[in-house]
C-alpha cells in the first residue's frame, strides 16, 4: 500500500520521516484484528513501514478467508489510522494492492473444496484483485476474467513515465531504433507502449518486494539462505551467494534499484553502472513480463519488444553466467582469462564499470575497495 503526503506539502526531511514512521508503527502495534466485511475477522500477523520523503510504503500481513476481505479490511484500517493520527490526517492512500503469499495460498487452495472454493488458478484470482485495487478491472463473480482492454489502456498510459527511452528502444519507430515498414507501426507502437508501461508497473512491485525482503532479513538477523521467512525477490539472485545476501546487502541492492529506476524515469539514464544494476534490470524485466502475463497481455509482439529493450540496454550478458552452476567459483577470476567474462564475484557487484558510471553513495564501495560501512 502506498500512502502519500498531501499535495502541495513539502517533502519530509529525515527527522519528519522518523516521526512519521514511529506514528505509523505505533498505530499498527495497537491493532491485532480488523473487522472485515459482514463482521468477518481479519487477523493482523505483521506489518512493515518504509517511509520516504513523499509518504510511506506499508505492508500489512493478514490472515483472511478471502483476498477481497483482506484488501477492504486493510484499506479501512490504514485510512482510520491516518484519520485518527492528527499529524497524518491529511495523508491519502494512493494505491492498495493485494498480494498472495505463494506457499500459503497454494496450501489454502489445495485444502479447499465445495461450491464456494476459490478457483484453482491462483494467478487469475490475484490478477482480478490487482485489477480491482487499481480501479481498472471488471469482475462480477469469483473466477471471472480481467478486463484486458482496461488493463491494456492503463499500462499503456504509464509508458511516458519511462522518460529515458522512446519507442525505438523497443523496436518501434523512434530515434533509438530503425523505423518499421509502412503499415506496421500501429501494432509495433502499441507493443512498445505496453512494454514500457509494464516496466513502470514492475518498478512498483520490484521496490515493494525489495523493501519487504530487506525488512525480513533485518528483523531475522540472517541471510536469504537461512531466513525462516519466504523471500519475495532476493532469492531470485544467483543462488551461489545466498549466504551473503544479508540485511546490509539487501539495503545496498534496494538503494541501487531506486537509483536505477530514478534514472530510467527522470530521463538521465545513460548506461548500466555495475553488476548489481544488471541484476536489478533482470528482475525488473521479469516483473514486467509477469505483469503482462498475469493480465493476458504477453503476446509475441510485446515479448519481442521487451527482448529488444534488453538487447539495447545491456552491453553484454555476462551476468547470466552467475546463474550457471558449472561456473561456480570461476566468476571470481581477477584476470577474466579463465572465463568469457571479467571479474563478477559478489565483491564487485557494486563496483562501477568505469569512472563515469554512477553508483549511489550508500551502495558504493569504500575507496579501499571494501563495501561501505553503516553509521549509527
Amino acid at each position: 500500500m502506498d500512502t502519500r503526503i498531501a499535495n502541495g506539502t513539502s517533502e519530509m526531511d529525515e527527522l519528519h520521516r522518523v516521526g512519521a514512521g514511529a506514528l505509523l508503527e505505533d498505530g499498527f502495534d495497537s491493532v491485532e484484528e480488523i473487522e472485515g466485511p459482514d463482521g468477518m475477522e481479519v487477523k493482523v500477523l505483521d506489518t512493515f513501514v518504509g517511509v520516504y520523503p513523499g509518504g510511506a510504503l506499508l505492508k500489512v500481513f493478514v490472515d483472511a478467508p478471502a483476498l477481497e476481505f483482506a484488501e477492504e479490511a486493510v484499506r479501512e484500517l490504514v485510512e482510520e489510522l491516518l484519520d485518527r493520527t492528527e499529524l497524518l490526517a491529511d495523508w491519502t492512500v494512493e494505491r492498495c494492492q493485494v498480494e498472495l503469499q505463494p506457499d500459503l495460498a497454494k496450501e489454502s487452495l489445495d485444502a479447499a473444496d465445495g461450491p464456494d472454493a476459490p478457483p484453482d488458478d491462483v494467478e487469475s484470482r490475484r490478477a482480478r484483485l490487482m485489477g480491482l485495487a487499481g480501479g481498472a478491472a471488471s469482475a462480477q463473480e469469483a473466477g471471472t476474467t480481467v478486463d484486458s482492454d482496461a488493463i491494456r489502456s492503463k499500462i499503456r498510459s504509464m509508458a511516458p513515465r519511462l522518460a529515458a527511452f522512446g519507442s525505438g528502444m523497443f523496436g518501434g519507430q523512434g530515434e533509438e531504433g530503425p523505423p518499421e515498414s509502412e503499415g506496421s507501426s500501429t501494432k509495433t507502437e502499441g507493443d512498445a507502449e505496453l512494454a514500457a508501461g509494464a516496466l513502470i508497473w514492475g518498478m512498483d512491485v520490484l521496490l515493494d518486494e525489495l523493501f519487504q525482503d530487506a525488512y525480513a532479513l533485518d528483523r531475522e538477523g540472517t541471510n536469504v539462505a537461512e531466513c525462516g521467512r519466504p523471500m519475495w525477490l532476493l532469492d531470485e539472485l544467483p543462488p551461489r551467494y545466498a549466504l551473503q545476501y544479508d540485511a546490509r546487502f539487501a539495503r545496498r541492492f534496494l538503494v541501487t534499484a531506486i537509483a536505477l529506476t530514478t534514472r530510467l524515469t527522470e530521463g538521465s539514464f545513460q548506461q548500466l553502472s555495475c553488476v548489481a544494476e544488471e541484476l536489478t534490470l533482470r528482475l525488473l524485466l521479469r516483473e514486467a513480463a509477469a505483469t503482462l502475463d498475469t493480465f493476458g497481455l504477453l503476446d509475441e509482439g510485446v515479448s519481442s519488444a521487451l527482448e529488444c529493450f534488453a538487447d539495447r540496454v545491456y552491453e553484454d550478458m555476462d551476468h547470466e553466467w552467475l546463474y550457471d552452476d558449472a561456473m561456480d567459483g570461476m566468476d571470481e577470476s581477477e584476470t577474466g582469462t579463465v572465463t568469457p567474462m571479467g571479474p563478477m564475484g559478489i565483491a564487485t557487484w557494486f563496483t562501477p564499470f568505469s569512472k563515469d558510471r554512477y553508483i549511489h553513495p550508500y551502495a558504493a564501495d569504500e575507496p579501499d575497495g571494501s563495501e561501505g560501512e553503516e553509521t549509527d
